[in-house]
């Protein structure tokens, strides 16, 4: 084996994590986040100039399974989704066993909305190797936004339980016991996922919804303050702020806060909704 190749497989290995990272952030719908607002460890990745020295990689090295993941995390980054297929299907078929492959695949096909496709390949990430946590995250993502909650949350324990450090896996599961009304519980998980990464806006917003929900109006507003500093274009986010503010007796800022969710997003019904019920102060 030549040191490139033993380059590009420690560089597979590491592109898996944030493969994952960049597949979820991918899966926000348009209203209410779906799941953490993250940043590539390597925002380069998809630069014309790292897939070509990718290329030029697999070029001298065409029976490098690592290659293909490596460049197929690429293309997934720089949006080009087919062509992260394709190599991620490369990788398969030089190295069946590859469960990092399987799993990234997987997240390029659910931002096809492959669903069926994505979860196939989950499987077979899991198959292969029961103790990885990534491919339990993302296959509970699936079931979640299916409204599969008891085994979307089943796959999220897993995912915990194997890395215990991961803020996806307590966030994603704090949205299902936010779902069913425990959200006591919910705070409790979006705390830890907002202690391991605390620039991610939308930990912030899912606990101050779940604030409001419980009474705790102050500590929801600032909580909706701090997701609105880290991502002021999100319309469901000002109209969390904006409720809390009106919550809390600031009416005029309230107001003005939804409105600038209208202004982002005019097709928001919960801004619109907000401004219709709320008087002018």
């Amino acid at each position: 084996m030549t040191s490139t190749q033993v380059s590009v497989r420690g560089a597979a290995i590491r592109t898996a994590a944030l493969a994952v990272a960049l597949g979820l952030a991918a899966c926000q719908s348009g209203g209410s986040p779906s799941s953490l607002d993250t940043v590539p460890a390597d925002p380069s990745a998809g630069s014309e100039a790292n897939i070509g020295s990718l290329t030029a990689v697999i070029q001298r090295n065409p029976q490098d399974a690592g290659a293909y993941n490596v460049r197929g995390t690429a293309f997934g980054q720089a949006g080009r989704l087919e062509e992260a297929v394709a190599d991620f299907t490369t990788a398969i078929q030089l190295n069946p066993q590859f469960h990092q492959a399987y799993a990234n695949r997987a997240l390029v096909y659910r931002r096809l909305q492959r669903n069926q496709q994505a979860l196939n390949d989950y499987n077979q990430a899991l198959q292969l190797n029961p103790s990885y946590a990534p491919a339990y995250l993302g296959r509970g993502t699936l079931y979640r936004q299916a409204g599969q909650p008891q085994v979307a949350l089943e796959d999220f324990n897993s995912a915990i339980r194997l890395n215990t450090s991961d803020p996806f896996g307590y966030y994603n599961r704090g949205l299902i016991y936010q779902a069913q009304g425990d959200h006591v519980r919910a705070i409790a998980d979006f705390d830890v996922a907002i202690a391991l990464n605390p620039n991610a806006s939308e930990p912030y917003y899912s606990r101050g919804n779940s604030r409001l929900a419980i009474g705790s109006d102050n500590d929801a507003l600032t909580d909706f303050a701090a997701a609105v500093n880290r991502n002021k274009n999100s319309a469901p986010f000002w109209t969390g702020l904006g409720i809390a503010q009106i919550r809390t007796g600031d009416v005029s800022s309230g107001r003005n806060s939804i409105t600038r969710a209208t202004v982002l997003d005019p097709s928001y019904q919960p801004a619109r909704e907000a401004l219709r019920t709320t008087p002018v102060s």
